[in-house]
């Protein structure tokens, strides 16, 4: 027999509840079912003349159900919609009437994985062998930073008489002909790089 015929036993299992009836039965008030009513499509009480709700025996389970799964399992209004839509209205009847053993909400599952990767050393890359280090050499006419010339300065270099060739030096040096012949070569490239070098700061 089921509770429903035991709570009244005038009625018969099969027999239409008032909502007062119900919320006796399910010991709760009965804008609680209306609210349940409005948030549960699933609950369709029988609407008579003057609004009264009827509940059938199935009505009853399912809000059995979803009273079970409120107050004992600890769901929310919407983790119960979730379960009516995945599973279905007969599971949650199912549960009303006490055939289905509780459903508990799943515990978000967190798997982390921490993966170390590490890092070589850095590889030194040989130099090539074609190339070598040059020692330190010290050309006094390259080391002045180049800066812009000024208008004055640029006029006075433009103007300024060509340099003659520096005139030979004398025998009673002390220095062989080849000797002196090679000297002049070297301030011939010195004076041709100073005008290459005034040029360049002109640009």
């Amino acid at each position: 027999m089921s509770s429903a015929a035991l709570a009244y036993p005038g009625k018969s299992a099969e027999a239409f509840r008032t909502i007062s009836e119900v919320a006796v039965e399910l010991d709760v008030p009965q804008h609680v079912l209306r609210f349940w009513e409005s948030r549960f499509a699933q609950v369709k009480p029988v609407k008579r003349a003057g609004g009264r709700r009827y509940y059938r025996p199935e009505d009853i389970d399912l809000l059995k159900g979803i009273r079970a799964l409120l107050y004992s399992d600890g769901f929310t209004i919407k983790g119960v919609q979730k379960v009516l839509k995945e599973r279905g209205l007969r599971h949650v009847a199912e549960i009303g009437r006490g055939g289905v053993p509780e459903v508990v909400a799943p515990a978000p599952l967190v798997i982390e994985k921490v993966v170390y990767v590490e890092k070589p050393a850095p590889v030194k890359k040989p130099r090539p062998t074609h190339l070598r280090a040059v020692p330190d050499i010290s050309l006094p006419f390259f080391d002045v930073p180049a800066q812009p010339a000024s208008v004055a300065e640029r006029v006075t270099e433009k103007f300024q008489p060509v340099e003659t060739a520096p005139e030979p030096v004398p025998a009673e040096l002390g220095m062989t002909a080849e000797e002196r012949e090679r000297l002049e070569e070297l301030l011939d490239e010195l004076i041709g790089l100073k005008d290459r070098l005034r040029a360049a700061r002109q640009v």
